[in-house]
This record gives structure tokens, sequence and C-alpha cells, in this order.
């Protein structure tokens, strides 16, 4: 298969399993460069904040944009663009499951996990739907839930190969999803005096409803440690539902209709059943299982877990490559109030469920 791109979009095929090593280095190296400054950016912003406002994830795909509006990538690096942002961001997905550990589901009591795993579910049926009623696609729709209801960028990352989402709605996803996750750092901790939220209470609100761990302790940490334990575990035990739900949409996604950009660059909308639980998926329950077992020493944890992100990072910012900035504005508007109208239930039912088990 020969890579081709869309002049109309700016999206850039898969690479062919194929492709040299030579072919993919160009690519890959203006990949990481782009790598390099966004995680310098958000050590320097750790460095002057205590914590990162904008993480490297966001940044990689921002800058990606932005030399993607300024110039045009020619032949010698698409191959490599497209390899990092398909076959690396697999890897990446595969090695996330080495910091999974079914330990932390046991630990955290019966009624609290069925309540995270409800949540996640009806945030994600429920932003669905409102974003099918804004006339997303379902691609689209599937992306902004996930991102909502899990763990924002990283599930959006995640779920994004096993649906055959294009490169312009993941980059659109992660950018609205990635200004409300900052909104959410600054403006959740006014729940505290306004729902009259205990310390306790107001930890499990963070860890049902923002996005990424670091976050979690960004809006936890100016309220009391505990709101700090409370919401790091529930966020914790809200993240091992990316799994199962990326496993449900890899079923899911034959049944899902083929956009216009597909059948423009020939991609299939209904794979195969070797194809229906992709070799990356079946990676990540593998590592995840072997690290309930203990066959992953702590040890590796962290440094799979580093590597996974540099990956993740470096995967975004070959979707930013390759994302034209004007398909964006197009559906700016749409994505954003779907995106806030999504958050805006998926507190609610935070909220209900607090109430609901009486957690004080």
């Amino acid at each position: 298969m020969s890579l081709k791109t869309s002049s109309r979009t700016g999206a850039t095929e898969t690479a062919a399993p194929g492709a040299s090593t030579a072919s993919v280095l160009p690519g890959i190296g203006l990949c990481a460069a782009i790598t390099a400054l966004a995680m310098a950016a958000q050590a320097l912003e750790e460095r002057v904040a205590g914590h990162p406002y904008v993480e490297a994830l966001v940044l990689a795909i921002l800058i990606g944009i932005a030399v993607r509006t300024a110039w045009t990538p020619d032949a010698r690096f698409r191959t490599g663009i497209a390899f990092s942002a398909k076959q690396l961001l697999e890897v990446a997905v595969v090695l996330l499951g080495a910091s999974l550990s079914l330990g932390a589901i046991l630990a955290s009591g019966p009624a609290l996990l069925a309540g995270i795993v409800g949540t996640v579910v009806i945030g994600i049926a429920a932003s669905v739907g409102i974003c099918r009623a804004l006339g997303l696609p379902p691609r689209m729709a599937i992306l902004v839930a996930c991102g909502n209801a899990i763990c924002g960028n990283s599930a959006i990352a995640a779920v994004a190969p096993v649906i055959g989402a294009q490169p312009k709605d993941i980059a659109a996803a992660i950018a609205f999803t990635a200004v409300l996750g900052v909104l959410m750092v600054l403006g959740l901790p006014l729940f505290v005096p306004l729902a009259g939220l205990s310390d306790n209470q107001y930890g499990v609100l963070a860890g049902l409803t923002v996005y990424a761990v670091p976050q979690v302790l960004a809006a936890t940490v100016p309220v009391s440690l505990l709101s700090t334990q409370v919401g790091t575990l529930v966020k914790l035990v809200r993240v091992l539902m990316l799994g199962p739900v990326v496993v449900a949409f890899s079923l899911i996604a034959p049944r899902l209709p083929q956009e216009p950009e597909m059948a423009a660059t020939g991609a299939k909308g209904r794979p195969g059943l070797t194809k229906l639980v992709p070799w990356f998926i079946l990676g990540f329950l593998a590592l995840a299982t072997s690290r309930s077992l203990g066959l992953i020493p702590d040890a590796a944890v962290k440094p799979l877990t580093q590597l996974a992100g540099v990956l993740t990072v470096l995967s975004m910012a070959a979707l930013g490559l390759g994302v034209d900035v004007r398909v964006l504005a197009r559906v700016g508007g749409r994505v954003t109030l779907a995106v806030t109208a999504s958050l805006a239930v998926l507190v609610a039912v935070s909220l209900g469920l607090i109430h609901g088990l009486g957690i004080g």
C-alpha cells in the first residue's frame, strides 16, 4: 500500500507495513523534534507552577498543527509521520497495560467500583447521544465520549485506532477536550463551597470528572490531602475502564457507517473478523494481566509507563502534522458544545453517585 495524503482534509494515511527504516526516519525525526519541544515546555510549566496546566501531549498536537499550517511536509516526511501516528501509538497503548493492576479495583470496594463503572457507561452513552444530536459523525462522537468519560487525551488516543478515526477528528477531540480539562482544574474546586461537598466527596467528584491523573492532583491538592488521595484512587480505577471500553468499541467498529474521508482514501469501515480485536488491544490486556499476577516487577513499571508516554506524545505530534487547521475551524463550534454538554452530564451523574451512595 502506498502512502497518500488528502489535500482537502490534510489527513495522512497509515504507513505501509513494509516501509523501510530509511523511509520512516525523516518523519519520525520531525515528530521527535516536536515531542522534545513539547516535553521541554511541560517541564518548564512544572518548574514554574509546580504542575502542568497544558500537558506535553496537547502541546505536541498544537505545535504539530502550527508547523502544518506554516509548512506542508513533503513526501519524504509523510511515511514516517504516518508510522508515528499509527504504529507507534499502538505500541504505546500496549505498554500502558503494564501500569494497570486489578488490585486497585479490589481495594476500592464493590459499591464505589460499581458506581465508577456505571458513571463511565452512562457518561459514554450520554455523550455519544449528545454528539450525534449535534450532527457530529459517529467516530468523532465516540472519541469525545471516551475522552470525557474515561481519561481525556489518553482514552481518545487509545480508542482512535480501534474505530479507524480520521487524524483531523482525533486532533479536534483532543484539542477541545484539553481546553476544558484546564478549565476543570481551575473551576472544579468551586464545587466545594457551592455544593457543600466534604473533602472526601470532592475527591470522588474530581476522580470521576477530571481527565488526566496530573490534572486530578492539580485540582485536589489546593483543597486537602484527603481529596488528593481519594481523587487519585478513583481516577486510577476509572482509567482501568479503558481496556474493556477499547475492546467493546473494537467489536462495535465494524458496524459503524463508512465516512466520506474513509471512502476517499480507501479505508475500510467494516474490517474482517481478524481485526475485530486488534493486536495492540490483546497486548494491552496481556500486560495488564501480567502486572496483576506479579509477572512484571515494580521496577519495570515506571520506565515502561514513561516510554508509553513519550511514544504517545510523539504520535500526537504526528497527528498534529496531519491536520489542516481549516478543518478544525469548521467543526470547532459543534465539538466545543458537544464536549461541554457531555462534561456537564458527567458532573451531574457524578454528583448523583456521591449522594446516592451516601458518600460523606
